[in-house]
């Protein structure tokens, strides 16, 4: 099914560029909130083709710099290059066709059904001129297929349980025709097993051939499902490379102020994490 939806959807490769061009990367960023700085003089380059996760401590700018990635937040420094062009000159509408969101928390209209939602995804590639045909039907119907929630096509968003709700907010990041997601904590709220449902989900779109940027809290969790790590501490960046090179007792002692085993995962060749605990007490930090 993955393999399909890449096929016939095409989820927007062919928007991306190849060679050394990154599909998305922050250059020299700063980013803050009122007279507040979170996030200063930052470079980070998103690998294409791999699932990539933040993490940090409460307050240190992961979410932020997911904003400032998908330019929600507009830095007062530096620029954001989504496929070698600064994406603050982009049109809003063209940087939708490339990039994909869910942010945190989204709440629907009372009432929308789940395939209007995912309708809105197309909402981009319409105009005047392109009203909404069949192979935008076509592509939302398979979006729906993707992440399994098209037998409840016709049931309104707000009746359904978290797991289901993220993954038709996820559907409806699909249905945008991109293959660059950015994800910002898409298992808040979710017990474990909605957590992983939504993760393997994840794993799919990654498999399918999707670059994927996601927030997360879950060490462990973040260690399973990820080929790159950015650790972020008080806004910048302190480690990034793949969960078995930067997970390391060291590295959560300075980041988390935890004191922690590090051990094989037994299902998978990543690390695992075994509190222990605090190294000491942190402050609050800057804001998340």
């Amino acid at each position: 099914m993955a393999a399909q939806y890449t096929t016939e959807i095409g989820t927007g490769i062919e928007a991306g560029r190849t060679g050394d061009v990154p599909r998305l990367a922050a250059k020299g960023v700063t980013v803050g909130y009122a007279d507040r700085t979170v996030i200063d003089a930052l470079d980070v380059t998103i690998p294409q083709g791999v699932v990539t996760t933040i993490i940090g401590p409460n307050g240190c700018g992961k979410s932020t710099l997911l904003r400032t990635l998908s330019r929600l937040l507009k830095p007062t420094k530096g620029s954001v290059v989504l496929d070698g062009d600064d994406i603050a000159k982009l049109k809003t509408r063209d940087v939708a066709k490339k990039l994909g969101l869910l942010p945190q928390s989204p709440v629907a209209p009372e009432g929308l059904t789940v395939s209007d939602l995912v309708a809105r995804g197309r909402h981009p590639h319409q105009s005047w001129l392109k009203q909404w045909s069949s192979d935008d039907a076509s592509v939302v119907e398979r979006a729906l297929e993707m992440t399994g929630v098209a037998d409840l096509a016709d049931r309104p968003v707000d009746t359904l349980s978290g797991g289901q709700r993220q993954r038709v907010w996820i559907s409806m990041t699909l249905a945008q025709g991109t293959d660059l997601l950015l994800l910002d904590e898409p298992t808040t709220y979710l017990d474990l097993a909605h957590a992983i449902d939504v993760l393997d989900l994840v794993d799919d779109l990654h498999e399918s051939g999707c670059t994927v940027v996601m927030v997360l809290h879950d060490l462990n969790l973040a260690a399973r499902y990820s080929d790159n790590l950015i650790v972020m501490k008080s806004g910048s960046v302190l480690a990034q490379g793949h969960p078995r090179d930067v997970v390391t007792p060291e590295l959560l002692g300075e980041a988390f102020g935890l004191r922690a085993k590090v051990i094989d995962d037994p299902v998978g060749d990543r690390p695992l994490i075994v509190p222990i605990g605090r190294t000491h007490v942190q402050s609050a930090g800057t804001q998340d």
